[in-house]
């Protein structure tokens, strides 16, 4: 079981083609049927790139170079499981290879939607590096409380 004061770290791909963007459909406890981004923890003595090639690679069959990625967000996101979570997203605008489900025990779909349509049931956490991503912003929080303001005295 996860140690509630470390942080996972995750790494989702978004491969984008035109104006498309790639989901997958997951299977399983976790957002089973819901779409998600081609993602997984980072490995013990990986980069965050390698990781992100190494996911993309086992779950949709694409070789994407680190060169070709380009980090877009990163969220650290709390009550997604026992241990807050970060999230680094980046994007993939080049890669070898065409998209499809290598993991069939995992993910029951592999579809293209347009970024200005995607649909309704992306699970909420790559959803919001999703949207951050189309935002331009550079970092986000999910599911902690409101930053307050400190008083002054």
């Amino acid at each position: 079981m996860p140690d509630s004061q470390h942080t996972i770290i995750d790494v989702h791909v978004l491969l984008v083609r035109g104006d498309e963007l790639l989901l997958i459909r997951r299977r399983g406890d976790y957002g089973g049927g819901m779409w998600h981004l081609p993602s997984g923890k980072l490995d013990a003595g990986e980069s965050l790139p390698a990781a992100a090639t190494r996911e993309a690679a086992e779950e949709v069959g694409v070789l994407v170079y680190p060169a070709d990625l380009r980090h877009v967000h990163t969220v650290h996101v709390a009550n997604s499981g026992p241990a807050p979570r970060l999230g680094v997203f980046f994007e993939a605008r080049r890669w070898s290879g065409e998209p499809h489900n290598r993991e069939p025990d995992k993910c029951s779909a592999v579809e293209w939607f347009p970024l200005d349509n995607l649909p309704d049931d992306v699970i909420p956490y790559p959803l919001a590096g999703i949207r951050a991503y189309r935002n331009g912003d550079s970092f986000g929080l999910l599911g902690w409380p409101a930053p307050q303001r400190p008083m002054l005295v």
